[in-house]
């Protein structure tokens, strides 16, 4: 039967139990995501995606105004703050007590978010490259931080991303950068891989195939792979039809121990973690019965 070490991260002064996995829903304020089915630039459609995301079960709103995917343009702070705080007032008025994270890489704009805001976590897909300033100021607002690993920037992190041992070399920036954010006092930290930042497609399903390792650093996992290209690009799709295998990449995630999915189907992949828990749930009962 397996073991599991319980794992609770502080969000807004509750505490947030990780043993059952879960599911960030994506709320886009840009008008340039790779997919489509999530971009809400108006108010209307952001107060919809709000209600969509609570009623399909999601647990944590992760509110993005700056598009990562590979060759985006950039956004500059006014901007990105100006977006966030059009979305950021839509979701305290539809659900004022949602965990909310922000999708951020700059520390003001982390800041501005907590401060004014309430954000409960700070999702940084540079890990603290691209801003100097943001670990210490994630220590300094006392929030949940998801550390994500990305090689180059979401302008040239595709153009020829390569590794000489590519588990070691991820395994070994996490630990560096645990480190640090430890030594500044910051408690709750959650690993994202960072599937589809400056990694190949061979890189990608690599790491997916041995995402239990992740275990050894003792920290919640979050992986968001929802519609990306190493699914429709392996299937010779489109985002718009990788639904089917964002449920399946899904589904292996939690089997090798995935807490949180970000992702952009939340009925769906609330579904697959029920079946996930049922399944344990099973298996402890066909143990204490033996």
């Amino acid at each position: 039967m397996k073991q599991h070490t319980p794992l609770y991260i502080n969000v807004n002064g509750r505490l947030m139990d990780l043993s059952v996995p879960r599911v960030m829903g994506i709320l886009n304020a840009t008008p340039d995501s790779f997919y489509a089915g999530c971009r809400t630039l108006d108010e209307g459609g952001m107060a919809r995606r709000v209600e969509q995301i609570v009623q399909e079960g999601g647990d944590i709103i992760d509110v993005g105004a700056y598009s990562s995917r590979p060759g985006a343009d950039d956004v500059s702070p006014a901007e990105e703050m100006q977006r966030l705080r059009t979305a950021l007032t839509v979701v305290r008025r539809v659900k004022a007590d949602a965990v909310v994270s922000v999708d951020t890489f700059r520390a003001d704009v982390a800041r501005m978010c907590v401060e004014e805001y309430g954000v409960a976590i700070i999702n940084d897909i540079s890990g603290g490259e691209l801003d100097g300033q943001m670990f210490a100021t994630v220590a300094d607002l006392h929030v949940p931080y998801i550390l994500m690993h990305m090689q180059g920037t979401p302008q040239d992190m595709q153009f020829n991303p390569c590794y000489e041992q590519l588990q070691k070399e991820v395994f070994l920036y996490f630990a560096r950068k645990v480190q640090e954010l430890r030594d500044r006092g910051v408690k709750d930290i959650i690993l994202d891989p960072g599937f589809g930042f400056g990694k190949t497609l061979e890189h990608n399903y690599a790491l997916l195939a041995r995402l239990e390792d992740f275990r050894m650093f003792e920290l919640p996992l979050l992986v968001g792979v929802s519609r990306k290209s190493m699914i429709y690009r392996l299937l010779d799709t489109t985002p718009e039809e990788a639904l089917n295998g964002t449920t399946v990449l899904h589904a292996i995630s939690l089997m090798k121990g995935a807490h949180i999915l970000r992702v952009h189907d939340v009925r769906q992949a609330v579904e697959a973690v029920k079946i996930k828990q049922k399944m344990d749930s099973a298996e402890e009962l066909l143990f204490t019965n033996l």
